[in-house]
């Protein structure tokens, strides 16, 4: 119980927070606590009803629990945590405004395309983002194709594709993870650039970590592991 309390206190502030709310709104639907009729995206009944706790819970079903769900928690954990103690070390605040940038983004699209839960668009982001801000990284997937990071959410959108599963999210997640890269890592070093996403100063003040090195790259051991799906 030490190890396990441990391991949750070392785990970045966004990336818990989001990882236990996948998991405790998927296993309560398991168990029927809650039904996924509460919880999908419904813009009638979120802004004529106010039932606005849909904004956020329909980015945190992945469906039945079974081997997809799975997969989907560890990309999850794995991916967010590497970013928010990588690229966004002692930045949390400005992870939480990706999120909000994506969850955004994401609703607009699910308006229009008529998407129901949009977990799965996040998580691809998510693998976006990442994904070019590692563009040497060599990623062996499933012990089948060795593809370099930038790649990764495009094999993802042909799998998806081929097996008839609905690759419409992921699309619009790699549409909205590269709208994010080129406002936050393109634009600003351009010339006469500027950042157009900034993070409010209150959340910086909550979340940030004080005195935290921008330097900072965690050792290999201490970066998050989890089943080799994906291995570097």
């Amino acid at each position: 119980m030490d190890e396990f309390r441990h391991e949750l206190s070392s785990v970045p502030p966004i990336t818990k927070v989001y990882t236990l709310l996948c998991l405790a709104l998927t296993i309560s639907v398991h168990l029927h606590i809650l039904s996924p009729l509460q919880i999908y995206f419904n813009p009638y009944l979120i802004f004529h009803d106010f039932q606005l706790w849909r904004l956020v819970s329909c980015f945190c079903y992945f469906g039945t629990i079974d081997f997809n769900f799975l997969f989907n928690m560890v990309f999850v954990y794995r991916y967010c945590r590497m970013l928010e103690e990588n690229q966004f070390y002692g930045r949390s605040a400005d992870f939480l405004m990706m999120f909000l940038f994506g969850g955004v983004l994401s609703i607009i699209a699910a308006i229009v395309l008529q998407m129901v839960f949009l977990s799965h668009v996040l998580t691809t982001m998510l693998v976006y983002v990442w994904s070019r801000n590692n563009p040497s990284v060599m990623l062996n997937i499933l012990g089948l194709i060795t593809v370099h990071a930038p790649y990764l959410p495009w094999v993802f959108f042909a799998i998806s594709y081929i097996l008839g599963n609905n690759a419409t999210m992921d699309f619009v997640g790699i549409v909205i993870g590269h709208l994010y890269y080129v406002l936050e890592d393109v634009f600003p070093n351009q010339p006469n650039g500027f950042r157009i996403l900034r993070t409010p100063e209150f959340l910086r003040n909550l979340l940030d970590r004080r005195n935290a090195d921008p330097a900072y790259q965690p050792l290999p051991e201490e970066r998050p592991g989890g089943f080799e799906w994906v291995a570097q």
